[in-house]
């Protein structure tokens, strides 16, 4: 059974990040942290969280009858505005101070969250970055992405392409098949280092900037690989002008369609820290 709201750890406490995941980020654009929650505390929050996205997942087509993006992973977002445990663990401020110490910034705003469940036999998510989703003037953008249970390389770990985030905005798609192909010629003509942990226990979490480029193998294991994440930008960005269709969407869902220029700061993108 679920904790009850009131039993699940608060999460209110600091934790100091080292000089080196700091300096990792900097450099590269992404970092791995680890024993962000402890082995108690990930076992109260998971249940709450696996609870919420079975709840509020949309996805009833079978495998074989979904696109690259469909097989990649379940993705449920928001799940703080739906369920009260979720909104906890999403609006904490050990997680915020984590993001801003990585960013250099003194406070940060929750974009949006999304669980991303990727199913035993789920397929690749293709290279991609972030940001092109987001319209949003600042690169102070970062994505926390926390796996509920241990995890290895066979069950869809993150790949980062590092010092990519260097670059800004690169290409034109959305994640598909033709985002696969144009970032991987585009990462190897660049000699970016390829980089993703051999494991990752739940509770640690990787940190990479909106425009690092990053993509995950398929799920050849058994198990559900469960992730939860969380989008984080500096507070005090403003409402840019929507590049493409997806910018155009996200400006009406996650930005409560604030006029282009306005500061973000709607009901949907509360201040954490």
């Amino acid at each position: 059974m679920t904790k009850q709201f009131s039993e699940l750890p608060g999460l209110t406490d600091f934790k100091t990040i080292s000089d080196e995941n700091v300096n990792e980020f900097l450099q590269k654009g992404h970092t791995l942290v680890k024993n962000i929650l402890s082995a108690e505390e990930i076992a109260a929050y998971r249940p709450a969280i696996v609870d919420a996205a079975d709840r509020y997942n949309t996805e009833k087509r079978k495998m074989e009858d979904r696109d690259t993006y469909g097989k990649a992973f379940l993705q449920i977002m928001n799940l703080w505005r739906s369920d009260d445990a979720v909104k906890k663990f999403v609006l904490s401020k050990r997680l915020a101070k984590i993001a801003a110490d990585l960013m250099g910034v003194e406070n940060v705003r929750i974009y949006h969250d999304q669980a991303l469940f990727k199913e035993p036999g789920g397929g690749p998510t293709p290279w991609h970055q972030d940001q092109y989703y987001w319209p949003i003037d600042t690169n102070n953008t970062i994505t926390m992405w926390m796996p509920l249970v241990d995890i290895d390389v066979d069950m869809g770990m993150l790949t980062f392409a590092s010092g990519s985030f260097t670059k800004g905005s690169i290409f034109d798609f959305e994640i598909s098949d033709e985002s696969e192909t144009a970032f991987d010629d585009y990462v190897k003509n660049n000699n970016f280092p390829i980089s993703r942990a051999k494991t990752m226990n739940a509770g640690d979490a990787t940190f990479h900037r909106g425009f690092t480029i990053h993509n995950a193998p398929g799920n050849n294991s058994d198990k559900m690989r469960q992730v939860m994440t969380i989008i984080y930008l500096a507070d005090g960005a403003h409402v840019s002008p929507p590049k493409n269709q997806w910018q155009k969407n996200d400006l009406e869902k996650w930005l409560m369609g604030k006029p282009v220029g306005e500061l973000i700061d709607s009901e949907l993108n509360p201040r954490v820290l």
